[in-house]
């Protein structure tokens, strides 16, 4: 039986990103893509579940983890995205669903041994709570609830997000909980990322990690700890979220959550310095760490 640290499941998409200057890039992305590249950087042992349509298995070549720990299982169709950029930093954006691959359910995830299983989806509907529930047996789950308030009005209709109705019943099944600040208020209400770090633990998150573009938070209903952002342009923007949970959730299997938060941040800052899935070294991480973030890592 195959052993890893993180299992990363979710769907592999073709995005059509235009920025505001109205210039198209197609990109081949997904949360699982940036997601594995991201824990196999800190020297996590990987796996990864994508579901695509067979005339799109070329896409199976941008996920950076070896061939042997992809397991595709093909589909009826593969997801797509249109994301219209309004403003430099990309910060605000316009997205359209061209197309939503098959959901994941619990018979999709291979027989192996593993620590944490990572729901990386995109959309509402790639997975279901019985899936959390059900792997919440085998071991620690990560979630990256954009797949869980991200819906999509139908293909080549605006996407929306809305709060996650089942959120209460579910959060006590997930260890790690991921959110960015603006997911964040729309689950708690609030704009306060510390109190909506409280209020998810409060409904059964054992930690959580909020996102934003000037720092990362981290919660464990202890201490809430954060570190900035530090990254010298944005050019490899995209990926940002996912690049930072995996680092941290691979991180924290062997460091406690203030190591694993600088580590994860770091990671996310170099990795943003560069479009695409992050390609580096735990040692460049490590590099990145002494030359840019000396005082974090001496006040650890």
């Amino acid at each position: 039986m195959k052993k890893y640290d993180v299992l990363t499941i979710g769907h592999i998409s073709l995005d059509y990103n235009i920025d505001c200057f109205d210039k198209q890039i197609t990109e081949i992305g997904g949360a699982v893509i940036y997601s594995s590249a991201s824990a196999y950087a800190c020297g996590g042992k990987v796996g990864a579940v994508t579901k695509l349509a067979e005339k799109d298995k070329e896409r199976l070549n941008e996920l950076v983890i070896p061939k042997e720990d992809i397991f595709y299982i093909p589909c009826s169709k593969s997801t797509s995205i249109r994301n219209k950029y309004f403003t430099p930093d990309k910060e605000k954006r316009q997205c359209v669903c061209l197309s939503q691959a098959d959901a994941f359910t619990v018979n999709d995830i291979p027989d192996v041994e593993c620590k944490i299983y990572h729901l990386a989806g995109l959309l509402y509907g790639d997975f279901d709570g019985e899936m959390i529930k059900e792997l919440s047996k085998r071991g620690k789950v990560a979630v990256d609830v954009q797949a869980f308030l991200r819906h999509s009005a139908g293909e080549g209709k605006e996407m929306y997000f809305s709060d996650w109705k089942d959120k209460k019943e579910l959060l006590p099944f997930i260890d790690y909980f991921k959110t960015d600040a603006a997911e964040a208020e729309i689950l708690t209400g609030t704009s306060d990322r510390k109190k909506a770090a409280e209020m998810l633990y409060g409904w059964g998150a054992k930690e959580i990690v909020i996102t934003h573009n000037t720092e990362v938070l981290a919660y464990d209903g202890k201490k809430a700890e954060t570190c900035k952002i530090k990254a010298r342009n944005l050019s490899g923007r995209s990926g940002r979220g996912d690049t930072t949970f995996a680092a941290y959730i691979t991180e924290r299997l062997n460091a406690p959550m203030k190591e694993a938060l600088l580590f994860a941040t770091a990671t996310v800052s170099y990795k943003m310095e560069k479009p695409g899935p992050f390609r580096g070294t735990r040692k460049d991480i490590e590099n990145y760490i002494d030359e840019f973030y000396r005082e974090e890592k001496e006040n650890l």
